[in-house]
């Protein structure tokens, strides 16, 4: 039987490649750490939950939970380590970063029919390859991408439905704002391979009693249709969570006591809070997630330019060097009226 190569070993690598082995496939499963981390790196474990320790939802009664739980069912490797590591997290799926990446790693490694080969990937090589992977980067890497396939770039800004609307519409080419892929927008869009990783956080007063664990009995403020919104209203119910058209209107809600806390990605929540003393954010990260560029439904010729320019912007270090000068996001200060 021809083995597979997996490059990655993450979340989806690691399982990607535990479900290959399971079924007999002979899997090669390359990995650059230990070798080689990116900053956001800490231990040469795989699966390593770089900023966030929460899995979201474990309650049936939602969308994210019951996928869990369909997991569990398919023998996934994941869902029986987060089990077995799992902590206190209210109604979300939390685990100890380390004890679950540790027994993934020890779980992968012990498989008979997985190798592991360290070390980073420089090419994609020949015969059965999944590519399990995705850089950290940053708004610069639209420019690089628009140099390489020779296209003038010229960026509009729009409240976040409408960037989203704009490549169907005709409006614009591709929307590139911190996208994340989810079945609503498949509807209407293509999506690129994920060329980046998002965190949403929870801002909070300083000296809030607003926990991750008590989330869902707070008045939540998110910036309207973002995921910060859809994973809050299917986690919390519609009437945890209230929408708004900006980021800074949430925060300055927050400082206003209309709402408990702001759910929105760590970037702008950073900034905002350094804008507006007396807030702060949670230790404890909600979600992890990752980006991707989309373009109209059907548009494949774009969509494949697109994923080629990308690749070669990852082998040829542009992603790094854009990884290693970091861009912070604009925010500006929300103060109470």
């Amino acid at each position: 039987m021809e083995s597979v190569t997996v490059i990655g070993a993450g979340l989806a690598g690691s399982e990607c490649a535990w479900q290959l082995a399971q079924r007999g496939i002979p899997v090669v499963l390359r990995e650059m750490k230990p070798e080689k981390k990116t900053p956001a790196h800490v231990t040469g474990y795989f699966a390593e939950l770089c900023c966030s320790n929460s899995l979201r939802g474990a309650g049936l009664e939602n969308a994210v939970g019951l996928l869990k739980e369909e997991l569990r069912r398919l023998d996934s490797l994941i869902l029986r380590c987060a089990d077995a590591t799992a902590v206190p997290a209210g109604g979300a799926l939390a685990v100890d970063r380390e004890g679950f990446a540790r027994m993934v790693t020890e779980s992968v490694l012990g498989h008979p029919n997985i190798t592991m080969v360290p070390g980073e990937v420089a090419a994609i090589p020949e015969g059965n390859v999944v590519i399990a992977s995705g850089p950290l980067t940053s708004d610069a890497l639209v420019d690089a991408i628009a140099e390489k396939l020779g296209l003038k770039l010229q960026i509009d800004d729009m409240d976040f439905d409408g960037a989203l609307a704009a490549p169907q519409s005709g409006k614009s080419d591709i929307v590139m704002a911190g996208v994340t892929v989810n079945e609503d927008r498949l509807l209407t869009l293509d999506f690129t391979e994920s060329y980046a990783t998002g965190v949403q956080v929870v801002i909070v007063p300083e000296g809030s009693d607003v926990t991750l664990d008590n989330l869902g009995e707070q008045q939540i403020g998110t910036q309207r249709g973002t995921t910060g919104y859809i994973y809050c209203t299917d986690d919390y119910g519609e009437d945890h969570v209230v929408a708004y058209d900006d980021a800074i209107a949430a925060v300055k809600a927050l400082n206003n006591g209309q709402i408990d806390c702001v759910v929105i990605d760590s970037a702008p929540a950073q900034e905002l809070v350094k804008a507006n003393p007396g807030l702060t954010i949670l230790d404890t990260e909600y979600v992890t997630e990752d980006y991707a560029i989309g373009v109209a439904k059907g548009n494949t010729a774009l969509l494949d330019a697109v994923n080629g320019a990308l690749k070669e912007l990852v082998e040829d270090g542009t992603v790094q060097s854009i990884i290693d000068k970091y861009i912070p996001a604009d925010a500006g200060s929300a103060e109470a009226e």
